[in-house]
């Protein structure tokens, strides 16, 4: 096990298999990223820049695609989310859309590898 999951193994049922739900979507995307820590929180790692991180806070979970740019591009397909700068927050009984995840991966990648 690594840093994320070690932290999300902390977790409740249905937190955690919330969390690790999008962590696999962006595993299964970038396989080569790597656990580790950035600003604090568990997150995966992409040519040693954070790629995404997952908090779970203490009325909602959270997505960090560390990119305001991210955040934004997708925002229109989040309605009814709670948003801020670089924070997509959500709960497990209504979790992110996974083509929504997809994207945020695919988006924070390019952003990365540009």
């Amino acid at each position: 096990m690594g840093v994320v999951d070690d932290a999300l193994a902390e977790l409740p049922e249905a937190d955690r298999e919330c969390l690790q739900h999008v962590i696999e979507i962006a595993r299964q995307l970038v396989p080569e990223a790597t656990e580790g820590m950035s600003y604090g929180m568990p997150a995966l790692k992409l040519d040693g820049k954070p790629l995404l991180g997952v908090v779970a806070a203490a009325k909602h979970l959270s997505v960090f695609p560390f990119s305001p740019e991210v955040v934004e591009a997708v925002a229109g397909r989040l309605a009814g989310f709670s948003l801020s700068k670089g924070t997509i927050r959500f709960t497990a009984e209504h979790p992110i859309p996974d083509d929504v995840v997809e994207d945020v991966v695919r988006l924070r990648q390019a952003e990365i590898r540009k």
